[in-house]
């Protein structure tokens, strides 16, 4: 891992929630603040790029002051002469449809040092006639590659063919695979229903065969059972696939867990920002630093110190009860 032109370096996030209690006194800052925690800690541990897995906004449409703070940090970090070691050999037209289609760091009118790779969650996905999201401006202001915006297209349930971007450092190779939030209980149908979800592998191309390829896929589904059909099942997912980032649930799980039989491993980050009053929440938060190397891989989970500490205790009624009593 140590040999740097091969290894790939990669800073894992999820659910930023940028603008959550904007208007709250004292809390209008804490997702901010955890969002430049977490672009500084990709600057200090000189990381390829960062990579998103959704809800990177709170709000479908955020405001003004949410869309100004984000597009300063990203701004800050992002931009600079710093040298990005990594090239996308896919077809750039296919992985970021927008009127550019290319990666952000190859348009020679901007310094892009830091990349960022992001999908889009529940709370920021595409709307309206331009079926546009929020992440859209900050791709169009070069600032952010999105991808995995799928178009359902087709009849009944619908289509979607996944197509990677394929990134090369040295001799490193990695096909990164983004699925942007669609409706639980239409992808949960769509997995069940053959031809609807086409994984595309990569092409052979210099010598390369498809099992040299380190396969990633980011997600944002529920994943928590409580009504199956509403939630995606870590089966449904192709045996391929080597990592996958769970976006979505809060709870962090940073930990890589294997799924029986699959031949995967799991991450899911959590939130840097606490937004509902739930066990999962209180736990600490961290990111994700992950460095590859051929098909060897080493997750290294960090700790993110400026998170507001939740303390979460349930109370025995009985016990209230009788306390109150006295």
């Amino acid at each position: 891992m140590e040999d740097d032109k091969d290894t790939l370096r990669i800073l894992v996030a999820t659910d930023c929630h940028l603008g959550y209690m904007e208007k709250d006194e004292i809390r209008r800052f804490d997702s901010f603040e955890a969002f430049e925690e977490i672009c500084s800690l990709a600057k200090q541990k000189e990381v390829d790029f960062v990579l998103l897995g959704g809800d990177l906004f709170h709000e479908n449409k955020p405001s003004r002051s949410t869309l100004v703070k984000t597009i300063e940090i990203l701004r800050r970090y992002c931009l600079n002469d710093l040298p990005v070691k990594f090239q996308v050999v896919s077809d750039q037209t296919v992985n970021f449809p927008n009127r550019f289609g290319h990666v952000n760091y190859e348009d020679p009118h901007f310094n892009v040092g830091l990349p960022v790779f992001t999908i889009h969650g529940n709370h920021d996905d595409p709307a309206g006639v331009d079926n546009l999201s929020a992440i859209d401006i900050l791709s169009a202001c070069n600032l952010v590659n999105y991808f995995g915006k799928m178009d359902l297209g087709g009849s009944g349930v619908g289509q979607i063919a996944v197509h990677p971007v394929l990134v090369k450092k040295g001799t490193t190779t990695v096909a990164l695979y983004g699925l942007g939030n669609i409706r639980d209980e239409r992808l949960n149908r769509m997995f069940q229903t053959p031809h609807s979800v086409q994984w595309m592998r990569p092409e052979s191309q210099e010598g390369l065969s498809v099992s040299d390829w380190f396969n990633i896929l980011v997600l944002h589904q529920n994943r928590i059972k409580t009504n199956p059909k509403s939630a995606i099942n870590e089966h449904f997912l192709p045996r391929f696939l080597d990592f996958v980032v769970w976006g979505h649930e809060h709870e962090c799980l940073i930990d890589p867990q294997e799924v029986p039989g699959m031949g995967f491993h799991i991450t899911q980050p959590g939130s840097s920002v606490a937004t509902s009053l739930i066990d999962g929440e209180a736990k600490p938060k961290h990111v994700l630093l992950l460095e590859i190397k051929g098909n060897q891989y080493r997750p290294n989970k960090i700790p993110l110190m400026t998170v507001r500490p939740f303390e979460y205790a349930e109370v025995c009624h009985s016990l209230l009860h009788a306390y109150i009593s006295k």
